[in-house]
């Protein structure tokens, strides 16, 4: 298939292109059927030296079923020799599969954080319900009477003997 398409040449950051006839196969720099134009970006949008074409030739290339690119199109367009409508393609904002496959996983993992997070919230307000429920039974039910507290008496022997003890330590101590 034969496309008119741009060939650059030029130098390092200063690009000029020719417009060439060229099979579709061919590298965008190596080998051309012919030359039928330059562009030149370098130059201001209204210069006309920016965009050279040979209409002739270009018409019968159109005629034998050469595609023009899609910026050439453009230029081919201003002339008047073909129609160009610009390009929508719709898929080219989606992601790639492996992209669409870490954004499901990402998904489903925070879907599966919050569901744990509501699960645990749902657990401590049943605790904390089920702590209320027993405080108020707790405050409900009667208090208990206290026992009486029973208070065990020392008896007078007990007391008598550690007194009896230090009273024989401190005379084994005077003698």
């Amino acid at each position: 298939m034969l496309r008119i398409r741009l060939t650059r040449g030029g130098t390092k950051k200063r690009p000029y292109y020719s417009i060439v006839i060229a099979d579709s196969h061919s590298p965008r720099d190596g080998r051309f059927i012919e030359k039928v134009g330059t562009y030149n970006p370098l130059l201001k949008k209204d210069d006309p030296m920016r965009v050279t074409l040979k209409v002739e030739s270009i018409k019968a290339w159109l005629a034998k079923g050469a595609q023009p690119s899609d910026r050439v199109a453009r230029f081919l367009a201003t002339e008047g020799l073909v129609v160009w409508a610009h390009g929508n393609n719709p898929e080219r904002a989606k992601p790639g599969k492996k992209a669409q496959e870490r954004s499901a996983e990402r998904e489903k993992r925070d879907a599966d954080r919050i569901a744990a997070a509501e699960t645990a919230k749902a657990e401590a307000a049943e605790a904390a319900a089920a702590a209320k429920a027993a405080a108020a039974e707790a405050a409900a039910a009667p208090a208990p009477a206290p026992e009486p507290e029973v208070v065990a008496e020392v008896a007078p022997e007990a007391e008598a003997a550690p007194e009896a003890e230090v009273a024989a330590e401190d005379a084994a101590t005077e003698a």
